[in-house]
């Protein structure tokens, strides 16, 4: 998954596009898993990681641009 240095990089479009892919990804994930076919259920912990860790770069920059 993305390291917060990657996710600095971005653009504030181009994290939100990733948040909702990646939620989406999730919903399939879980969906797979209530069906008892998920095969790799950590993969559901990466992804709420890297959901949590673009969501601080948003926060990151929304007050970086409220400083200046």
């Amino acid at each position: 998954m993305m390291k917060a240095k990657e996710i600095r990089n971005l653009s504030v479009e181009q994290i939100n596009a990733k948040i909702a892919d990646l939620k989406e990804e999730l919903f399939n994930l879980r969906f797979q898993a209530a069906l008892g076919s998920a095969e790799n259920p950590s993969k559901m912990n990466e992804i709420k990681r890297t959901i949590a860790r673009m969501k601080t770069v948003l926060t990151e920059k929304a007050n970086a641009g409220k400083a200046e």
